[in-house]
């Protein structure tokens, strides 16, 4: 007997006191609106792999960084709009999970909730260690494994509350990224423009290409800084894993992925064209936000203070949206569907997936301990982990997307009116992308680690899906 599929339910109650049950069969509540689905889709995909390790990517690639984060905007546009045609031909609320289940066979389905599970736990131990090291900006004394754990505690209750909660927590969080992005944008064209701060004498769009040239240390270095650019990217995915608690998911999430390129252009390519102009790219270091460098040169009091507070809330907030909601919401899925114990596939009355939470949570409690044991490596080494985990899920997207396509043309699917443009050629194009890069990751030897991770991690996924078969077995047999 197959694992059932987690179908859409026929009908959806709003979340209220007395609704709901704790039966592993309960559906989330559609707490989360428009506004929800577009911030959790900001908010997923800017965070430290920008705010921090732009700089490391700068100082390697020079200003043919930019480059290297359109092409990869484009490739993940892509899978975004292979994705939303299958969220739009059914909703469902085991997400991705649930097509690559249905159209590549049951295996499949384990893998991908399993990788993305691991995968999002690792960034997320990332994100408070990040945390840790960003309040020691103004209480050096702290120790870092102190503040990890307290925002992690802090969000794992907010998460706890209600679905509701989480999204109005990751709005707010988003907005402060936004906020902070378009005004140092702005300040950044007026310094430009303007020639005005202590900055304007020296800054000139010239920087992009005179220091050294556009690749200043040659192409080749400068691709080997495409395993950052993705990891930037990590949580591009999230509006997928929204879909079984948005409202009118049909309508919403076409929408929060076609604004996809506005937002990419803005948050990635149009900072890092601003940035870039106002400073050479010489003047950027590994491991200090590039932010941070440029808000000190151009005049605004505490400006250090205020980039540090949004680059905090950016780390707080990719941990809310991937780290806690997508992992409980996979780790669910696996419950339901007999790839994890059934009791982790049940909700609160609230429509919560608390058991779910709490082992998310306290796998990523490990985190606490290995920043304070190693925390000088352990955040590149999970970096890695993590582009290399995402990888696998978004190339899976795209082969779920190609057998998908299949099934509607032998008519043994229904079809989308949203569909990917340029299929199947554009999904094939991002997949041959994502060779590139893993052979890149291989490649350098500070990345080769998340190759032989995901070897070990593939290696457990056999042995547990094989476990999980025999076992299948042997209750039919009893």
């Amino acid at each position: 007997m197959q694992p059932q599929l987690v179908g859409e339910p026929p009908g959806v109650q709003e979340e209220g006191p007395g609704t709901g049950t704790t039966a592993a069969g309960a559906e989330y509540r559609r707490g989360l609106g428009t506004r929800h689905v577009q911030m959790i889709a900001i908010g997923g995909t800017i965070g430290t792999g920008l705010f921090l390790g732009a700089g490391t990517a700068i100082s390697q690639a020079g200003p043919s960084l930019v480059i290297w984060y359109a092409i990869a905007g484009c490739v993940l546009f892509v899978v975004m709009r292979a994705l939303g045609e299958l969220l739009t031909h059914r909703s469902d609320s085991g997400g991705f999970v649930s097509y690559a289940q249905e159209f590549l066979g049951p295996f499949w389905g384990y893998a991908t909730a399993w990788t993305y599970w691991i995968m999002w736990v690792t960034t997320g131990m990332a994100e408070i260690t990040a945390a840790g090291q960003y309040v020691r900006y103004w209480y050096p004394q702290v120790p870092q494994w102190q503040t990890a754990l307290v925002a992690l505690v802090v969000l794992f209750a907010v998460n706890l509350i209600s679905v509701k909660s989480f999204g109005e927590l990751e709005f707010w969080f988003a907005l402060v990224k936004v906020v902070a992005i378009v005004g140092m944008i702005l300040v950044g064209l007026a310094i430009l423009t303007l020639g005005v701060g202590p900055a304007g004498h020296s800054a000139s769009v010239t920087h992009l290409w005179r220091d050294g040239g556009v690749a200043p240390h040659g192409v080749w270095h400068s691709l080997m800084t495409l395993q950052i650019v993705l990891f930037a990217y990590l949580g591009v995915e999230l509006v997928g894993v929204t879909a079984g608690e948005a409202e009118n998911p049909r309508r919403n999430i076409p929408r929060a992925i076609n604004s996809l390129p506005v937002r990419f252009g803005l948050f990635y390519i149009g900072t890092l064209l601003v940035i870039l102009s106002l400073l050479s790219w010489s003047a950027f270091q590994p491991g200090v936000s590039p932010f941070v460098a440029v808000f000190a040169k151009v005049g605004i009091p505490a400006a250090a203070g205020i980039v540090n507070f949004v680059v905090l809330t950016s780390a707080l907030s990719s941990c809310n949206a991937g780290g806690l909601y997508a992992t409980a919401r996979m780790l669910r899925t696996a419950g339901r569907n007999g790839h994890a114990p059934a009791a982790v596939g049940r909700l609160t009355r609230r429509g919560v997936p608390a058991r779910a939470l709490a082992v998310s949570a306290a796998v990523m409690a490990v985190g606490v301990w290995v920043n304070a044991v190693d925390p000088e490596h352990a955040f590149a080494y999970i970096t890695s982990v993590s582009t290399g985990g995402a990888i696998l899920v978004w190339s899976t997207i795209l082969v779920t997307h190609l057998r998908y396509r299949r099934a509607v043309a032998a008519g043994r699917s229904a079809g989308s009116d949203y569909r990917l443009p340029g299929a199947p050629y554009a999904s094939w194009l991002a997949l041959g992308f994502f060779a590139l890069v893993t052979v890149l990751i291989a490649w350098r030897s500070d990345t080769r680690i998340a190759l032989y991770v995901m070897a070990a991690w593939g290696a457990l996924l056999c042995l547990g899906y094989a476990g999980l078969r025999a076992n299948q077995r042997l209750r039919q047999a009893g």
